[in-house]
């Protein structure tokens, strides 16, 4: 089993939830079988590429014009987009973490959606259609927010961009796993709602065990 990790929370682990479930989550996973491989891509330390004219070229183009081959300087402006895609199709577990901010995700992890989201890395339009080249399974959102959210709350931007984006390339089986109300000064329980975010955690670790063997 190889599972992808991509963290975009900035914060030190004793004040990022959004790290402390993925720790337990992992914890998990590594407890029940040894022989999982993560990869861990760490977006606050390794900040990715910015997004160029270049590198759009290089993978709309040629969906987009008829005949159109990328230069040499669009290939060349691909190559971080071109080696994250690689990671995740590599994988059978995809793991996003991060906290809520502004009610969306952070920029870094919007930023990496972008480039791997592209046609020719997971994915090839055939027809007009988006047909997927990764092997993922099922997708895992581990998030933190300071505010209390309900289901389908509408200032949600985020859950709803992650689901719609990788639904729409074939990955149904997604998790979302959220410790809300997690600023202390307004939420006196929020060591308990993140207590419960770890055990569903757990849970899930549990099922993605069960699931592999």
């Amino acid at each position: 089993m190889n599972i992808i990790h991509v963290c975009a929370d900035p914060q030190p682990m004793e004040d990022a939830a959004s790290k402390q479930i993925a720790a337990s989550f992992f914890s998990s996973i590594i407890s029940q079988n040894e022989n999982a491989k993560i990869v861990n891509v760490d977006l606050s330390q390794e900040h990715p590429a910015p997004y160029t004219t270049e590198e759009f070229r290089n993978f709309w183009y040629p969906v987009l014009i008829d005949g159109y081959v990328p230069t040499k300087e669009e290939e060349a402006a691909s190559s971080y987009a071109l080696e994250q895609a690689a990671l995740v199709r590599d994988s059978d577990i995809l793991v996003l973490t991060m906290p809520m901010w502004n009610y969306s995700m952070p920029a870094m992890m919007k930023s990496w959606m972008d480039h791997v989201l592209a046609p020719g890395l997971l994915y090839d339009m055939v027809d007009g259609a988006k047909v997927p080249k990764h092997k993922i399974k099922k997708l895992v959102l581990l998030v933190s927010s300071h505010e209390i959210f309900t289901e389908a709350d509408p200032r949600d931007g985020l859950t709803p961009a992650i689901e719609n984006s990788f639904e729409d390339i074939g990955i149904s089986d997604i998790s979302v796993i959220w410790a809300d109300g997690q600023n202390p000064k307004t939420h006196v329980d929020f060591e308990s709602r993140k207590a419960i975010a770890v055990e569903a955690a757990e849970e899930v670790a549990e099922e993605i065990i069960e699931d592999f063997e």
